[in-house]
């Protein structure tokens, strides 16, 4: 048997990269590379900003070159950065050694030493983390998520008069509206949904245990904290002022656990629209060429929603873990972090796919109101509720002297089927006020869903 040739491990890589590969715009070790020379190049703008050493502040014109290094970075860049890290076995070495390399290109290798100044690699590394992790997020995460909720959305104000049984442990239970059903994933999603945007992306800049020791020496008189924190600012980032040699990863640990929380109210939606689609509430459209089995022609699956909920639970796994890992860090350092967040992509990659999956799922099913009204008529037993609780008011109201209305309706309804006509007979033989009585002749099961299209308003 032949060799084959070198294959991604991971399926994010090789089956389903068209759907997640704009992560690798940050989450990959080429875009951590690219934002290590940023970091790197910022600091040197920033350090002759201020004169540091005596050095004059960059021109315009020698700023946007430096700058040009990180916009025009490329597959030869990427290419140099990994044969300089086969000599220096270190990644930030490699990216320090490329910076200088730039420097002397554009004619600035006056600032060589400034390059790297006073800086641990984790100050790199953990500004380098919190901008691609915040990009991604806000570029490419978020944009889908909310995709998604809009999608849903439409379906909720499409589907709010849509009575339907409801289901309540598998049972026929009081109706609701699909529209509101769907409603309730929307707020849900949608409360994640800010608390994501709300994020903060901490970082840190301090040096080998956190406490500028190597700048006040090199330079007393410079009120380092203050530069510190105004260069993380500068990077759109949150200033950690109290840290070892790593940033804590707090922030981390809070953000995947809030796109953890999103990916199980996402399965928690997957698993009810299959529910619903097996109910044959919602019928799925075929789509053209497509084969739902090798040897039954008639299938139509629900694999979008059945693929969806196997990369929430993997981006949740992995997540978790991260969440789990990332704030445990021996004494001042260790280097399970430097490993673990190289699975960063991994988790928000099995999420986006997810996301790819559940929208376009929801773009191929059309709600059977004809079903819904079929199951709603046989199944009238569900009034039992509403009569029950209306016999109660007309006893508080002394219109009635029914003992133990919920005992009565329990023997007349309770594991039974219950047709229209026996409810009707039921409630004609009520001593109860006309009023009531003629409401609670007029009701159907289609008609009981109280104010759930109403509520679907609050979407806003």
């Amino acid at each position: 048997m032949t060799s084959l040739p070198p294959q991604p491990l991971s399926p994010l890589d090789g089956r389903y990269r068209s759907a997640v590969g704009e992560l690798g715009e940050h989450l990959s070790e080429a875009g951590l590379n690219r934002a290590r020379v940023h970091v790197e190049v910022e600091w040197l703008i920033a350090q002759t900003d201020r004169r540091f050493f005596g050095t004059e502040p960059l021109s315009d014109h020698q700023k946007a070159a430096l700058r040009r290094v990180v916009a025009e970075f490329g597959q030869s860049d990427i290419d140099e950065l990994a044969s300089l890290e086969a000599t220096t076995r270190h990644d930030v070495k490699a990216v320090e050694y490329y910076v200088r390399r730039r420097l002397d290109d554009l004619g600035l290798d006056h600032l060589a030493e400034l390059t790297h100044f006073a800086c641990t690699s984790e100050d790199i590394n953990n500004l380098s983390y919190a901008v691609t992790v915040r990009d991604a997020v806000q570029q490419v995460w978020l944009p889908k998520y909310r995709t998604v909720i809009d999608t849903l959305a439409a379906l909720a104000r499409e589907h709010r008069d849509a009575a339907m049984l409801s289901r309540t442990h598998g049972q026929p239970a009081t109706p609701s509206t699909m529209g509101k059903e769907l409603a309730v994933f929307v707020f849900r999603l949608e409360r994640i949904a800010k608390q994501v945007e709300a994020a903060e992306y901490l970082g840190k800049f301090s040096g080998a245990t956190g406490t500028f020791s190597a700048h006040v020496v090199a330079a007393p008189d410079v009120t380092w904290p203050d530069v510190s924190r105004e260069f993380v600012e500068s990077l759109g980032l949150t200033w950690n002022p109290l840290t070892t040699q790593i940033e804590s990863h707090d922030w981390q640990a809070e953000l995947y656990g809030k796109i953890s929380h999103a990916n199980r109210v996402l399965h928690n939606l997957a698993t009810d629209i299959w529910t619903y689609i097996s109910l044959g509430y919602f019928r799925q459209i075929p789509q053209a060429g497509a084969t739902g089995s090798s040897t039954m022609p008639h299938k139509v699956n629900p694999i979008r929603f059945e693929n969806a909920e196997a990369n929430l639970e993997l981006s949740s796994a992995v997540l978790d873990s991260l969440a789990a890992t990332l704030v445990t860090s021996r004494l001042q350092r260790d280097l399970t972090d430097s490993s673990a967040q190289r699975n960063i992509g991994v988790g928000f990659g099995h999420s986006l796919l997810a996301l790819d999956n559940i929208q376009r799922g929801l773009g191929e099913i059309d709600l059977d109101r004809g079903l819904l009204l079929a199951d709603l008529d046989g199944n009238w037993e569900v009034l039992g509720e509403a009569i029950q609780t209306v016999i109660r008011a007309e006893v508080a109201a002394g219109r009635s002297t029914i003992a133990d209305p919920y005992a009565l309706l329990k023997e007349l309804t309770r594991g039974k089927r219950v047709g229209a006509a026996d409810l009707a007979a039921f409630v004609e033989g009520l001593e109860i006020g006309d009023a009531a009585k003629q409401r609670l002749l007029a009701l159907t099961p289609a008609s009981y869903t109280g104010i759930a299209s109403e509520l679907v308003d609050r979407l806003g």
